[in-house]
């Protein structure tokens, strides 16, 4: 799908993880959306805004910490075009929330028309075709028929299937390697030769970097989103990736100034 951005820098930022338990990222989050609209023409947040997502009807009775971040992304809406997008942690993420923010909606891969010239954009958990048990998961739980069984149930029975899913990934992780947890090579080059773009963005993996890979020939750029971190990192983790006329530039929570 391509979006066609409106002229000036765009900024991208993922893995964010928000929840109960990130009152410090909130808050840097906050200030991130405040100063967006200062320097940005435009916002994309491509997955895993939040920790755990359990369904658009949260937002109805959501607690203090998330009526902040929804108050916060309606009021820079009002200001510039932010889309949001679907990770691995809050795939159930719909055009009911986009609305509810004035926020528009992200597919699942997106080709960006910026001044920098096209940008693949997408979560990035597609790529990890290695975690051979991950993609199962995303398999099924990217069914429309899972989903609409897992949003019949109350709220309390979702977060406790939330935070039972949590603690068994974590334990299956703390298991395997890296490098199984990474993207594949190939799969990265096939979405290269496919799309025909030479530069693409995603997260999910949390390690934030420049990849400069040749592709029959041809000079690609993969670049990679840190995660967001404020609460338990010491020091923190946190930044953003923006694309300007001149080329892309990351950006670090605790130095904000262009590198």
């Amino acid at each position: 799908m391509d979006i066609a951005l409106p002229a000036g820098p765009v900024w991208i930022a993922a893995d964010l993880h928000l929840g109960p338990d990130t009152p410090a990222t909130i808050e840097a989050f906050l200030a991130f959306l405040e100063a967006a609209p200062e320097d940005a023409a435009s916002l994309l947040l491509p997955g895993d805004i939040f920790d755990a997502w359990i369904g658009d009807d949260v937002i109805h009775i959501a607690p203090e910490w998330l009526a902040g971040v929804l108050s916060g992304l309606q009021h820079a809406a009002a200001r510039l075009p932010i889309w949001i997008g679907r990770g691995n942690r809050d795939f159930l993420i719909s055009e009911k929330l986009a609305a509810a923010t004035g926020t528009h909606l992200l597919p699942d891969s997106a080709r960006l028309q910026t001044q920098a010239g096209p940008v693949l954009l997408s979560h990035g958990d597609e790529y990890c075709l290695d975690d051979i048990a991950y993609q199962q998961f995303r398999t099924m739980v990217r069914n429309p028929q899972w989903q609409a069984q897992f949003l019949s149930k109350s709220i309390p029975e979702r977060l406790a299937m939330a935070q039972e899913a949590r603690a068994g990934s974590i334990q299956a992780n703390s298991q395997k390697s890296m490098e199984i947890m990474d993207v594949n090579q190939d799969a990265i080059e096939a979405a290269f030769r496919s799309t025909g773009l030479s530069i693409m963005v995603h997260g999910h993996t949390h390690r934030p970097a420049r990849h400069a890979i040749e592709v029959d020939g041809r000079h690609c750029e993969r670049w990679v989103l840190p995660d967001w971190d404020c609460d338990h990192a010491d020091p923190i983790r946190g930044g953003w990736l923006a694309i300007e006329e001149d080329g892309l530039v990351f950006y670090d929570l605790e130095q904000p100034e262009k590198p």
